[in-house]
């Protein structure tokens, strides 16, 4: 189980903290006149289920991020990093970086890597 806030790499922070991508859902949901009920249906989660990721008090499974971005019009980058411009790592020191993990993260970096391009290409 990892408890790292926030990974930095050059200018780019991943956020982890629940209450900050809550907030930033909220706010953008606000912005597309959405209720929670609405997003909430449209993502194909209960409202007391959105609430609680709105409100930071829940940890959302990455597919179901995917969903409430998707329903918002966003990607999960918006909600999951600190929104500062910076060039994207290529594809190649990607890997290199995966390719030097230890055998359990690089699965779990697999996995993720995996959920979101399943989510993204099922638009």
């Amino acid at each position: 189980m990892y408890s790292i806030k926030a990974v930095q790499e050059e200018d780019i922070v991943l956020i982890s903290d629940m209450m900050v991508i809550g907030e930033k859902l909220y706010k953008i949901r606000k912005k597309t006149g959405l209720s929670q009920e609405e997003a909430a249906w449209q993502a194909g989660i209960s409202d007391r289920a959105y609430a609680n990721i709105e409100r930071g008090t829940a940890n959302p499974r990455l597919d179901t991020l995917i969903k409430i971005c998707n329903v918002l019009g966003i990607t999960p980058d918006d909600v999951l990093t600190d929104g500062k411009d910076s060039p994207p790592m290529r594809q190649e020191e990607i890997l290199l970086q995966i390719d030097t993990l230890p055998p359990r993260d690089k699965n779990t970096a697999c996995r993720i890597l995996e959920a979101y391009i399943k989510g993204i290409t099922s638009i």
